[in-house]
């Protein structure tokens, strides 16, 4: 009961907080509308808001769900630096020398050329290792615990990468989200995922009509949010299994065309565009 009612508040505040940060930045964007506004797949106007307003809400609803207080703060963290450095990739890339994928990314730093993207990459995973060594508990000697943080670092960190490569259409990286989240009602992870679906949710009525878009902002903060569920609450086997998942997702996408997949697919395609204008 105690479980359930903690989730019930995390994911009100994060609703409420979402909306109501969205609300306020329509009239008092940070530099005005034109910097939030890019260009979606129809060739149409679309805003970058939403994405700050969704990390406000899950952190806000994350340390509002009460429980742990180390776990709530290593979620926070994880969180909110995934957004800060999605945020100065939306502001920031140079879209005249566009470089795409962690292969690009990793490669200009190789050549000792810094992109956002390369400073997101490192930014989301040194934070997302000292997340885990916040929220990690120890239940064995110092190596199996200094693995153990590894792997919810990678997980957060890994998390994070997988949902922005999503979100390429409206509503996809929300509903793969809000999917992915729900096994996790019945675990001590449910207050997190009360955060994760009650930000979801308040966002999905703009992201679905085609107004904003979680942009790497969003995106970054609500896959960190999505991959701490697993990394403080499911069993090291568990967490094993979902980081090959991940790993082995991240390294397809080089190769493979997520959307491509999902449109060559009855079933993943109609829920793709479930809500979603036609096209």
């Amino acid at each position: 009961m105690a479980r359930a009612l903690r989730t019930l508040v995390a994911a009100g505040v994060a609703a409420v907080v979402t909306a109501s940060a969205r609300r306020a930045a329509e009239t008092r964007a940070p530099g005005g509308a034109d910097r939030w506004t890019r260009t979606n797949h129809r060739g149409e106007p679309i805003s970058l808001l939403e994405g700050p307003a969704v990390t406000a809400g899950l952190v806000a609803g994350t340390l509002a769900a009460g429980g742990d207080a180390r776990t709530r703060a290593a979620v926070a963290l994880a969180t909110a630096s995934a957004g800060t450095f999605g945020l100065v990739d939306d502001l920031a890339e140079d879209t005249t020398t566009r470089t795409k994928g962690l292969r690009g990314h990793l490669g200009a730093l190789a050549e000792g050329r810094v992109t956002t993207g390369g400073m997101k990459i490192l930014g989301i995973s040194g934070v997302s290792l000292v997340a885990a060594a916040i929220g990690t508990r120890r239940t064995g000697g110092a190596f199996g615990h200094l693995v153990d943080v590894g792997v919810n670092g990678a997980l957060m960190a890994g998390t994070a990468n997988l949902l922005n490569l999503l979100d390429l259409r409206p509503g996809r990286a929300l509903k793969a989200a809000g999917a992915a989240s729900l096994p996790h009602l019945a675990t001590c992870a449910a207050p997190t995922t009360g955060a994760v679906l009650g930000a979801a949710a308040a966002a999905a009525p703009g992201d679905l009509g085609e107004r904003d878009m979680l942009g790497d902002c969003g995106a970054n903060a609500l896959g960190a949010a999505l991959g701490s569920q697993v990394a403080f609450a499911a069993p090291r086997s568990v967490r094993w299994l979902v980081l090959a998942g991940v790993v082995g997702l991240t390294l397809a996408s080089e190769k493979v065309s997520f959307s491509k997949v999902i449109e060559g697919n009855d079933v993943l395609r109609r829920v793709d565009t479930w809500g979603r204008r036609p096209a």
